[in-house]
């Protein structure tokens, strides 16, 4: 089924391509999947190959002119490998410098709508692409990972590094659950895809077990102590496949060794084994799961027979689609395997009883689910803008902005109105917003004091929990304390425009990435430029947040005091009334000059707690006399 509505999106995978995991061939087809429905997919991945890993950075060179040509095209995916990783498995101790690298180059130029991160936890090519993409953002968790631990080192910055996510996918609910027992948030379950087993061969009357130690590794023991305490007595056999059975096979016993063999094994080993099994032993236990295994027994047409743990029971449905036993109970899973092996039938019932769950398994319907994940973030997108050309329009004379300020009716600023008024002539703008904390007075005072200058009467209102949001074009104060939707609310019922100053500085109280999407439909602007803002990857996260969902961008000084008004100016056609504001700021150009943030915060300091509070009136009226003169 062709797309809809096509879109490009990139499927990023933490592990090696060749080193062909579990994970890597689920987004290989994936990527096939949404290819066929008319999605141009790129699919990046880290390489064990030096030459492959050069190759595609000599490639996003060469498509520097039409990078969107590195995109799948005729219904098949493209390939990106980001790097060279030397680790077979991809989850060594480091990402190399040179992958990050790549991702990064390869995002700022590629236009995406939808960067899918599989597993994005640091350090790995997918967690790289998080941090570096500028489109809408999904991010999938599958098995229940050990790797989860180590994040809760420094939670706090990976909960921000989540918070980049619009949306969120769990291959279980068993993953969900951990996920959001870590990283609140909402995640989607969506069932991996399994190979499809349409027939079983003859069925031998000696019962097969299959246990496979690349996934089961810290369970081979117990799966051994099981097969002793088997014995001979039930009519079976064992295949263990792995580089690990040679040393496990001299703790058999003789006539026990004649009835397991060992297997290294490639693929075709494994697909040949479980295709041929009866029963899949999955004997692990805590965080070191293997679930995919166990839909592959399912697919396969075997019966698992697991560990009591969280996601094996998801998967065999409480006991419905197979076995189960205590974690380490190597009697109930000796017991289990004899029972399966004097009861053939019991085999075959729980076989049949997994035939609907079975025939789900299907590349076709992850991909229906994940294309509503994606229709549903792409929904909350505005409609693509294009520009006017700058310069007046129907009259209107081009002027500078600055959009957010504060006087010394709020708390944290000693700047006087007139002194602040003066100071914006003289600097040339055309039009300033007062934005002071928690009131309007100042804004009034300054509408009422204005000469040849636009005041736009602002406040930046703070929130119960989640920060600040501003109203602009206001004519009542709102109270402080409100949610931030009753705030948003109460500058809607003033005619009012909403305007989310410094969203992502995480040295204040701010919204969280999540309530911003609760009021995205809302948010009228977004500051994209705060010159005060202590570390300029905040003004960066703000403006791909912006960009990825069209927001309309703006800017404003923040000034606390007269010498950092119009550190940035918005050029912007003049305007009445806040629905020409909106027009001329959706066409604006935001343009920004060199400022000392430490220069003007010790600035405030010395105006508003250094200064005694005579001191302070007998240099406001000298600064007003001044500004006067200077006007």
């Amino acid at each position: 089924m062709l797309a809809a509505v096509p879109f490009a999106i990139a499927q990023v995978s933490p592990h090696p391509w060749e080193a062909r995991t579990e994970l890597g061939v689920y987004v290989e087809r994936v990527g096939a999947e949404l290819a066929t429905r008319g999605h141009r997919v790129l699919i990046v991945a880290p390489s064990q190959s030096a030459r492959r890993a050069g190759a595609s950075r000599r490639e996003l060179r060469d498509a520097r002119e039409d990078p969107s040509r590195l995109l799948g095209d005729d219904g098949a995916p493209g390939l990106f490998f980001a790097g060279e990783v030397l680790s077979p498995t991809g989850r060594g101790p480091g990402l190399p410098v040179d992958v990050a690298r790549t991702v990064e180059e390869l995002l700022t130029v590629l236009p995406l709508d939808f960067v899918h991160v599989h597993e994005p936890f640091a350090p790995s090519a997918a967690s790289a692409a998080l941090r570096h993409s500028r489109a809408l953002n999904v991010g999938s968790f599958h098995a229940p990972s050990e790797r989860l631990l180590s994040t809760q080192v420094a939670r706090r910055f990976v909960e921000l590094f989540f918070g980049r996510l619009d949306a969120r996918v769990a291959s279980y609910a068993a993953t969900a659950a951990l996920m959001e027992s870590h990283f609140p948030a909402e995640y989607r379950v969506i069932a991996p895809m399994v190979a499809q087993s349409a027939a079983r061969r003859e069925r031998s009357q000696r019962l097969r077990i299959a246990f496979v130690v690349a996934e089961e590794r810290a369970a081979l023991r117990t799966f051994m102590r099981a097969l002793r305490r088997l014995g001979t007595d039930s009519d079976w056999e064992a295949t263990v496949l792995g580089s690990a059975g040679s040393s496990s096979q001299v703790a058999l016993r003789a006539e026990l060794r004649a009835r397991v063999r060992f297997l290294d094994g490639g693929e075709d080993d494994r697909a040949s084994v479980l295709q041929n099994a009866d029963v899949v032993v999955l004997a692990s236990a805590g965080a070191i799961t293997a679930p995919g295994l166990a839909l592959e027994a399912i697919g396969a047409r075997a019966v698992p027979l697991a560990s009591r743990v969280d996601v094996y029971e998801e998967v065999l449905a409480g006991g419905e689609r197979g076995l189960l036993f205590l974690p380490g109970d190597v009697d109930t899973l000796a017991a289990q395997l004899a029972r399966l092996a004097g009861d053939r039938a019991l085999g075959a019932r729980l076989v049949g009883a997994a035939d609907d769950f079975r025939a789900s398994l299907t590349a076709a319907r992850v991909v229906d689910q994940l294309e509503e994940v994606y229709e549903t973030v792409a929904a909350r997108r505005r409609e693509p803008h294009t520009k006017r050309a700058s310069g007046g329009r129907g009259g209107r004379a081009m002027i500078d902005v600055d959009l957010h300020m504060h006087t010394d009716h709020s708390s944290d600023c000693a700047t006087p109105v007139e002194v602040l008024l003066a100071t914006a002539k003289a600097e040339g703008l055309g039009a300033i917003a007062i934005t002071d904390h928690n009131e309007i007075s100042g804004a009034l005072e300054a509408l009422a004091k204005a000469d040849g200058i636009k005041v736009i009467v602002g406040e930046e209102v703070k929130t119960a929990t989640q920060g600040e949001v501003i109203g602009l074009f206001l004519n009542e104060r709102i109270p402080r304390g409100l949610s931030l939707e009753q705030t948003v609310a109460e500058i809607r019922r003033q005619g009012g425009l909403v305007y989310v100053p410094h969203p992502f500085d995480r040295m204040h109280t701010v919204p969280g990435y999540e309530h911003l999407l609760t009021i995205l439909e809302e948010i009228d602007a977004l500051e994209i430029f705060n010159p005060r803002v202590a570390i300029g990857s905040f003004n960066e996260e703000a403006a791909r947040f912006a960009a990825k969902y069209r927001l309309i961008a703006a800017a404003g000084s923040d000034s606390h005091v007269a010498a950092g008004l119009g550190s940035v100016r918005v050029r912007m056609r003049d305007f009445d009334g806040p629905v020409e504001f909106l027009a001329s700021l959706r066409d604006a150009e935001i343009n920004t000059k060199p400022s000392s943030l430490l220069y003007v915060q010790a600035l405030k300091f010395l105006e508003t707690k250094a200064t005694p509070q005579a001191a302070r009136r007998a240099r406001r009226a000298r600064r007003v006399r001044r500004a006067m003169r200077k006007s």
